[in-house]
């Protein structure tokens, strides 16, 4: 642009090489040769400035000092005149009029008065007698200005702040000035009703007369039953809520909530709370102990009503129950049917006091108040609602819906109880009007119909694709879903106290004579055509919500306003607050609920069906399939993919799992409120469920469908996926050496096992060997393997030993081992004198845990006079646990290496196999159904007592079972257990037997055998990981264990038989003419003969699930020698038939037949 410039445009840098920095911006740069001139001239202007400037600031604050010294001086001169002209004023006894007197001294009392000073408290009273004196309500109300009277009131709050134990003179004053002036306590009244709890408390630590009970009731009532503006009026009904019934101390309230429920209105009671609970700012800093017993004081006053109460006192009720939700099933599960307490109530030294207030158990009379929610009446009036608000049966009203709502909340808030709601609920009828006119219908009914109506329901059922959009939140659909939500509680209830017979039952049936528990249960039940209905609609839900769950449930999505939940409005502009602390999800306007509830409560009534179609069909054979939503030619493929990438991450949360276990949230409800620090932990296990769910979702979407909707999926498709998953997992553990030989090789390689200074892969292979004792293999294998852990899924070396611990003769190429693990099973799964008593058999020969195991070794230590508790009982109950878990890992060990055993389990305690995948054992809800195999005469007893057409009472039964224990010298002693909380003084009546029936069956299916069972499955889990055990049903975990019950197809026998000896085949490939012998044989013998030669050779009648290319070791036949005469004789441990080169079929035939009837020719 400039032709002409030749210089350069650039500052030049200067470089300061004095090595000193200035610090004073005013001064020279730091490039100047001399701190002289211009810039030291401004600098120390600046200095003089802010000299004189503080100057003027300490004389400043020295006039304001003197101000107001002058000016506390002068008011304190001031009172002290005032008090002389009082003092005289009152020293007149005799002549002087009080009415006058008064006049004169409340301008001096309200100018002199100091709380602080006792002296003034004395002045207060003479003016508060003399008022007295002129009459109980004064005639004359215009002796004062309106303005002195509310400053009088004030002053008489303060004076009873400090000195609560003040005459009640000044509290009757006091009502008397609210009764006229209701505005004079308006800017106090939280500080009023503060007051007010601290008169209580210490009135209920003393008996007080009937005036001052009195005086009491209309202290807290005045400011409530005076006529007032709107605004004004919630002011105070809020003042009493939060600042009087929050109050722990009000005995005499919660003796007689009579006297105060019948003189408010508790209608503006609940919209005040409403309306509190939907802005922030009064509720957020109360603590939740507080909120506790406020809930207590409104249900209290709420039950002392003459009528019963509308919508809003449900809805104020659901809201404080959807806030405390987590501390009322932690604090009142104290008080559980079975005393459970919650391990998040365990707390750290370093809680703080609200945290300790947070965690004491409850008041007997809040569990008083909070039983009344779920007991019979409680629940009788929520039924009577429910009539109330019911439109018709095809649909809820907005107030129903709200019923619902409330409903799911107190399941939630008390899941030791919801069997009793769900029960009391089930017993009920709700009363509808339709184009029928009046009707009535059971409960489930009702909700069957209202939920198979909604546009929900239908869209799910006919457009599967439309669940993602389905489940954004939405007022509308939110009262479907609560509707569908209580439905499915109710249904699954149902399930668990509905019998085979009573479950789709004739039509002829349903009509004829049967006692009220079975018409009830008969008459709730669906038929055949609603069921497929509601099976459609279940599987079309829930797949989604596991393969679609990160689109339904992103993890940044944001919590819900409680103005938007469930419908509930305060009737009251909303408050926009910009900065929203971290709040609790909603689903359903259902606080703290979230998709995942939805999606537990689908799953679970589904599997129950499931269960129920495999035990007894009622379903086409491939109705629950659905390979349409997959790719099933690359399935096997890509869910292989996805267990590898879940491994991966489980490694990566081992990793930083400790490093995040004291980093704390604090959360918050949806009002601002902080948690408790037990409610916190509640909610870091449930948002760390939330986070592990939507990791798994991305993670493996297959994964999941597999282990909570199996039957989606062909059973034969699943076989293969467990057998991947088994030979990944080898592969994985043993470095890619999935041969037992190579993985030795390797471990020697690795370890230096021929090294003398490394040691390390001696001890490897030496704690994966063993010698044990015919007779005695389970004792020898759980003292020598059970420290192994996992560890057992590794190859063991087994050496079995004589009497004279000599080492017995065996060709070990995985036979021995085989041979081993059979026996170790044989051994320990036989019942009786002769077995160890683990596992017992029922009728049909099949084995579970043996329930009275542990109370059977309790007894015996009892009688060698062990003390309960101590460490020798302690240790022998750990000791007979842990046998259960070893056993667990030998069945494990056995899936683990497609081992068949010969053992058929129980179909009951199969089930737990496959729900160890899915939850807590605890979560195990036990059938009525599944007591048939366990205890057929108790199944049939409860069948009678339900069908008991009379009256229960009469039969003298109540909530408790006895459970017989066998002492060491055999004597049979009697235990009586309470099946619920006081179960001993609850009697078994018409209405309650469901949930007595209920209870009985739980007690034998899960409680009492509870620690057995846990312990097995801990050690079956720690071999087959439980997630793959919950691919199968009870049926399909049979056939994994102990192989296919079809028929057994001797061409893929015969295809996958190996010969050696003078029997191996030859180039030509032409089989021995004694080998075609014995396949014409195997062909005309019966199915029932072909599996005795099976188990003669292999040890188990059955063939594998994949065919036998899947047996290990293979089938195999060998020459057995030329002598005729001789039998055949087997090697089972290898899977070896050593077969004689007989001459004719009819000869081979015979002496196979005899051989696998006699049982005769074993050797290894």
């Amino acid at each position: 642009m400039f032709p002409t410039f030749t210089g350069s445009s650039r500052r030049p840098r200067n470089v300061n090489l004095s090595g000193q920095r200035s610090t004073n911006p005013w001064a020279t740069s730091t490039w100047s040769p001399s701190t002289s001139g211009a810039s030291k001239t401004v600098a120390q202007a600046q200095a003089e400035r802010e000299r004189r400037q503080k100057e003027r600031e300490e004389l400043n604050a020295a006039k304001r000092l003197q101000r107001v010294w002058r000016g506390h001086k002068d008011r304190r001169n001031f009172k002290q005149k005032c008090r002389e002209e009082y003092d005289a004023l009152y020293s007149q006894y005799t002549d002087h009029n009080p009415s006058s007197r008064v006049t004169s001294a409340l301008p001096l009392l309200l100018v002199l008065f100091d709380p602080a000073r006792t002296d003034d408290h004395r002045r207060l009273d003479l003016f508060v007698r003399d008022l007295v004196s002129l009459g109980p309500t004064p005639t004359n109300f215009d002796l004062f200005s309106p303005t002195s009277w509310d400053r009088l009131a004030g002053l008489i709050v303060k004076a009873l702040e400090r000195h609560p134990s003040s005459s009640s003179q000044a509290l009757s004053i006091l009502v008397d000035v609210i009764k006229r002036r209701p505005i004079s306590i308006s800017p106090i009244l939280d500080r009023y009703y503060k007051l007010l709890s601290k008169l209580f408390e210490q009135s209920g630590d003393k008996d007080i007369s009937v005036e001052e009970q009195e005086i009491l009731t209309e202290a807290v009532t005045a400011p409530l039953i005076s006529p007032r503006q709107g605004d004004i009026s919630l002011r105070a009904y809020q003042a009493f809520a939060f600042s009087f019934l929050t109050s722990p101390g009000l005995l005499f309230l919660q003796r007689n909530p009579t006297q105060i429920a019948t003189r408010i209105d508790l209608q503006a009671l609940s919209q005040s709370v409403i309306y509190a609970y939907s802005r922030q700012g009064r509720v957020d800093s109360l603590p939740k102990n507080r909120s506790l017993w406020f809930l207590a004081h409104f249900i209290a006053l709420n039950r002392a009503a003459p009528t019963s109460q509308g919508s809003n006192y449900l809805e104020a009720l659901y809201i404080q129950l959807s806030i405390l939700v987590d501390d009322i099933r932690i604090r009142y599960g104290r008080y559980g049917p079975r005393g459970e307490v919650d391990s998040a109530v365990e707390d750290t030294p370093q809680q703080t006091q609200d945290d300790n207030e947070d965690t004491t158990p409850l008041s007997s009379w809040v569990i008083n108040q909070l039983d009344f929610l779920v007991d019979e009446d409680g629940i009788s009036e929520l039924l009577t609602r429910f009539t109330s608000t019911a439109l018709s049966p095809d649909r809820l009203s907005e107030d129903a819906s709200l019923l619902a709502g409330y409903t799911l909340v107190l399941l939630r808030c008390f899941p030791s109880h919801s069997d009793d709601i769900k029960m009391r609920l089930f017993q009920g009828d709700i009363s509808t009007t339709g184009p029928a006119g009046f009707t009535s219908m059971p409960s489930v009914k009702y909700f069957w119909k209202a939920a198979s109506n909604t546009d929900v329901f239908k869209r799910v059922q006919q457009q599967p694709t439309s669940v993602v959009s389905l489940l954004q939140p939405d007022s509308v659909r939110d009262q479907e879903w609560r509707t569908l939500l209580l439905f499915l509680e109710l249904y699954n209830f149902l399930l668990r106290v509905t019998d085979d017979e009573d479950f789709l039952p004739a039509e002829s049936q349903i009509l004829s004579q049967q006692s009220p528990a079975t018409l009830r249960i008969r008459s709730s039940g669906l038929s055949l055509v609603e069921l497929k209905h509601l099976i459609t609609f279940l599987k079309n839900l829930s797949f989604p919500l596991y393969y679609n769950l990160l689109d339904i449930m992103p993890s940044d999505s944001r919590p819900t306003r409680l103005n938007s939940l469930m419908g509930v409005s305060s009737k009251t502009p909303s408050v926009s607050v910009e900065d929203e602390k971290p709040t609790q999800s909603s689903f359903a306007g259902i606080i703290g609920m979230d998709v995942l509830s939805l999606r537990g409560a689908s799953t679970s009534t589904m599997r129950s069906l499931y269960e129920r179609d495999s035990r007894r069909r009622f379903l086409p054979a491939n109705f629950w399939l659905m390979t349409s939503r997959f790719d099933m030619d690359g399935f096997i493929t890509a869910v292989v993919l996805e267990e590898q990438q879940k491994d991966q991450m489980d490694e990566d949360d081992d990793d930083s799992d400790d490093s995040d276990a004291d980093n704390f949230d604090t959360f918050h409800t949806y009002t601002g409120q902080r948690l408790s620090r037990a409610a916190q932990l509640e909610k870091r296990r449930r948002l760390k469920k939330v986070q592990r769910e939507q990791l798994l979702a991305k993670v493996g979407p297959k994964l999941e469908i597999l282990r909570n909707m199996p039957f989606i999926i062909p059973f034969e498709v699943r076989v293969r996926i467990f057998r991947q998953f088994v030979y990944l997992d080898k592969s994985r553990r043993r470095g890619g050496h999935v041969d037992p030989d190579r993985w030795r090789l390797s471990v020697i390689s690795r370890e230096g096992m021929f090294s003398d200074d490394n040691p390390r892969g001696r001890d490897i292979i030496g704690r994966h060997s063993a010698r044990v004792r015919r007779g005695k293999v389970f004792n020898d294998a759980y003292e020598q393997f059970y420290q192994l852990g996992e560890g057992l899924k590794e190859p063991i070396q087994i050496t079995f030993v004589d009497q004279f611990d000599q080492p017995e003769a065996g060709i070990d190429g995985g036979g021995v081992t085989k041979e081993f693990l059979i026996s170790v099973t044989d051994e320990a799964f036989t019942p009786g004198p002769g077995g160890h008593n683990l596992f017992v058999t029922n009728s049909q020969n099949l084995l579970y845990p043996n329930p009275t195991a542990f109370d059977d070794l309790a007894e015996g230590l009892r009688h060698q006079l062990i003390p309960e508790n101590g460490i020798i009982w302690k240790e022998s109950m750990a000791v007979l646990a842990r046998r259960y878990e070893f056993l667990g890992r030998v069945v494990g060990k056995c899936m683990y290496e497609g081992i068949l055993i010969d053992k058929a389990f129980a179909g009951f305690f199969l089930l737990k196999w496959s729900a160890s995948g899915q939850g807590s054992l605890n979560e195990n809800r036990a059938n009525l159904n599944d007591l048939r195999d366990l205890d057929p005469e108790l199944y049939q007893g409860l069948i009678n007592l339900k069908n008991y057409p009379g009256k229960v009472v009469d039969l003298s039964l109540d909530f408790t079972i006895t459970d017989q224990v066998t002492a060491p010298n055999g004597e049979i002693r009697t235990i009586t257990r309470p099946l619920c909380k006081n179960g001993e003084d609850i009697p078994v009546t018409n209405t309650n037997r469901p949930l007595y029936i209920s209870y009985v069956t739980n007690h034998r299916l899960v409680a009492q055998p509870f620690r057995q069972t846990r312990a097995f499955l801990r050690g079956l889990g720690s071999i087959i990981n439980p997630a793959w055990l919950s691919m199968f049903n009870q049926s399909e975990l049979q056939r994994l264990v102990g192989g296919d019950s079809s028929e057994i197809d001797v061409d893929d026998l015969r295809n996958n038989t190996q010969y050696s000896g003078l029997y191996a085949l030859g180039d030509d490939g032409i089989e021995h003419p004694t080998i075609q012998m014995f396949w014409q044989v195997m062909r005309e013998f019966r199915d029932s003969e072909r599996r005795e030669v099976l188990k003669y050779v292999t040890s188990t009648p059955r063939a594998p699930l994949l065919g036998f290319s899947q047996l290990s070791p293979h089938f195999s036949i060998r020459d057995g020698g030329t002598d005729e005469e001789r039998l055949p004789s087997t090697s089972t441990c290898v899977n070896l038939l050593k077969l004689p080169r007989y001459n004719s079929v009819e000869t081979l035939r015979s002496k196979l037949l005899y051989a696998i009837q006699s049982g005769a020719g074993f050797d290894l």
